[in-house]
């Protein structure tokens, strides 16, 4: 009985010094590059009076050697330096070596509040409309680091409008 509880020992402490040395190999490489990340496209999927529900859509390039494991988003949407959208999406994907993913996040906002500066927004449908994007991804699943990006553009309403 002796024998068997001093064996487990042995093992589960050869089990945790490997733990600690296969940990302290990851983080003493320094070699990670970050990854790029950019917002590729923002698709609408429903748009009523006091929801709308659209798609943001990304993409990831993995400069590195390994596959780079992707694990949650945090993002912000601005438009005409309004909140409109803020939040955090859990994301399971692993970016190849030397590769890219992609991926969509779905994402809900409230224009209602907001309605009289998106109105006046629209009142001259041919002036470009400037938005921001900030967000950041975690790399690696248990001991990542945060990657951040930013993206700011322009809109011009009278292009997404029917006639």
């Amino acid at each position: 009985m002796f024998l068997q509880a001093k064996s487990l020992q042995i093992l589960s402490l050869t089990l945790f010094l490997g733990l600690l040395s296969g940990l302290s190999g990851c983080s003493s490489t320094g070699s990670l590059k970050s990854p790029e990340i950019a917002l590729l496209k923002v698709e609408v999927v429903k748009a009523r009076l006091l929801e709308q529900h659209f798609n943001l859509r990304f993409r990831i390039d993995n400069p590195n050697s390994f596959s780079l494991p992707i694990s949650q988003l945090e993002y912000q949407v601005t438009l005409n330096n309004v909140e409109l959208t803020k939040g955090e999406a859990d994301v399971s994907l692993s970016v190849p070596a030397h590769g890219h993913s992609t991926f969509s996040v779905p994402v809900r906002t409230n224009l209602w509040r907001h309605v009289r500066q998106v109105v006046k927004a629209l009142e001259q449908p041919d002036e470009a409309i400037p938005y921001q994007f900030k967000g950041s991804v975690k790399t690696g699943w248990f001991f990542g680091q945060r990657v951040h990006m930013s993206r700011n553009g322009e809109i011009i309403p009278g292009d997404y409008i029917p006639e």
